[in-house]
């Protein structure tokens, strides 16, 4: 199944090349235009979209939290090394147990050693 993925500015463009090769549409926001946009306003491209925000910012998470919207879904990597194939590889372990959660608004954030999905909107 081919996911839309919106990559923020602090995970590696080359990210988005080992999620196209994966079959998933993956854009970054430098190659959109949007590397001096705001959080708000990269939320409304990947809303408008219907992509999932992937980075390593949490200020998405407190964006979303507030904002009373299950739209758009976020995955955010916390740990150290946010290297490329890190990223990846960590990203294609969760799928499994975070895609039905992302389809319907939610959440996540991946830690080195956690997982954690919650549903939006967050009451």
């Amino acid at each position: 199944m081919s996911v839309r993925f919106l990559l923020d500015m602090n995970l590696p463009r080359s990210l988005a090349r080992l999620l196209l090769n994966d079959g998933h549409a993956a854009r970054h926001v430098a190659d959109l235009g949007l590397d001096r946009a705001t959080d708000a306003e990269i939320v409304e491209v990947a809303r408008i979209a219907d992509e999932i925000i992937l980075t390593h910012d949490l200020d998405f998470g407190h964006l979303l939290a507030f904002s009373g919207e299950s739209r758009p879904s976020v995955i955010i990597f916390r740990f150290e090394r946010a290297k490329a194939a890190i990223v990846h590889q960590r990203l294609v372990s969760i799928w499994p147990l975070v895609h039905d959660a992302l389809a319907a608004g939610a959440m996540v954030v991946v830690r080195d050693d956690a997982l954690r999905v919650r549903r939006l909107p967050l009451r």
